[in-house]
This record gives structure tokens, C-alpha cells and sequence, in this order.
């Protein structure tokens, strides 16, 4: 990883190109095994709305929704138990979470050109005081943080392959979400696309 001093967004630590193009390329391919194991699948909302990302997990816990609600499972949609967290990305959390544990939860989410993610709150976990860990991987995505509540001024940054976001203490429950995919901005995945991986502590 190289020396990187974070931006502040709202309260949230923004690493800029914290993961090295290697590391970005082993990162990659270690998540490629945890998809072999545990397949992409699109979430359904409790209102039957497909999400526009695809999505899988590794670690103890994987976060999915269905018609029973948002939660954590210990198992895949398709019934196995989720893959461990590969080393290379738990050592991300080890450089810069701060955190008294180890995460729990590894969420792999694929946006393809015309995915998005609405603002939305990180609240499905037990223990706030816990941050939350966003690594950026391929084309670059327009990030927009909000506040506590709904609703009210917010602001947006470009986050870049390699990028890592911290969300821990006063922003750790702020809205954020991703607007929109910039296509092609970014050669490390060849059929393009954009990884986010999220790592959490969940009980």
C-alpha cells in the first residue's frame, strides 16, 4: 500500500490510490475465487425492486434482501456458506479502520455502466462505534455523502481504482450512495465495470 494522507469528506477518511496497480490486480483476482464459491446474484428489495448492482460476500456474514427484509446471513442465497475474506483485503482493513475487531462481513458489490446505488444508511449492523471500510476497484464512481437524516445539502467526490474510504465515528451513519459509473475510465477490469468492496463488523 502506498503512503497516502486522506481526504475528509464529512467526517469520512478519503484514501486516495491507496491500493498500489498490483495490489489492485491481486485484489481483483482473489475476488474472482470468492465469486467461483459464492456466484454474483441480484438483490431483490422487500418491495421486489431488483437492485441494479450485483452482489456476493465473504466472511462470517454475507448482507443480502428478499421479501423477509434487509440482514446478514451465514449463508449464500444458494444455500453455502460464504468464502473466507482473502488476506489481501483484510489487510486493508488492519492499515487504516482503527478498529478494535476484525471484520466480519467482506460485501462485493459489480456495478456495470448503468448500475447506481441511492443514498442510504449503513445501519444493519450491531455495533456503530465500528467503522465502515470501502475499497474502489476498476472505472471510477461519483460517491455522494448526505447527512444523518434524509433530505439537506450533500456532496459527491469521484472515487478512483484503488481508493479506500473510511466511515467510522461522527459519519459512520450518514447517507451516501453512488450516483453514477463513468465507463471506461479505468483498464483493470477488461470488460470494464467497477468493484466496491465493503468490509464491516456485524454482531
Amino acid at each position: 500500500m502506498q503512503k497516502s494522507v486522506p481526504l475528509d469528506l464529512r467526517g469520512m477518511q478519503v484514501f486516495k490510490e491507496l491500493l498500489t496497480p498490483e495490489e489492485q490486480k491481486l485484489m481483483v483476482s482473489a475476488l474472482r475465487d470468492v465469486v467461483r464459491e459464492a456466484p454474483l446474484f441480484h438483490p431483490i428489495t422487500p418491495m421486489g425492486k431488483r437492485m441494479s448492482v450485483r452482489m456476493t460476500s465473504a466472511g462470517r456474514f454475507g448482507w443480502i434482501t428478499d421479501a423477509k427484509g434487509y440482514r446478514y446471513s451465514p449463508t449464500h442465497p444458494d444455500g453455502q456458506a460464504w468464502p473466507a475474506m482473502p488476506e489481501i483485503v483484510t489487510k486493508v482493513w488492519s492499515e487504516v479502520s482503527g478498529a478494535t475487531r476484525a471484520p466480519e462481513s467482506c460485501l462485493i458489490n459489480f456495478y456495470d455502466a448503468e448500475a447506481k446505488m441511492g443514498l442510504h444508511q449503513d445501519r444493519d449492523e450491531q455495533d456503530f462505534s465500528q467503522p465502515v471500510v470501502s475499497i474502489s476497484l476498476g472505472d471510477e464512481a461519483l460517491f455522494r455523502v448526505g447527512n444523518e437524516t434524509r433530505g439537506g445539502k450533500t456532496e459527491s467526490l469521484w472515487l478512483s481504482s484503488g481508493d479506500v474510504v473510511v466511515m467510522g465515528g461522527a459519519s459512520r451513519l450518514l447517507y451516501h450512495g453512488i450516483d453514477r459509473v463513468k465507463p471506461g475510465s479505468s483498464g483493470l477490469l477488461p470488460k470494464g465495470g467497477r468493484i466496491n468492496v465493503t468490509l464491516r463488523v456485524v454482531s
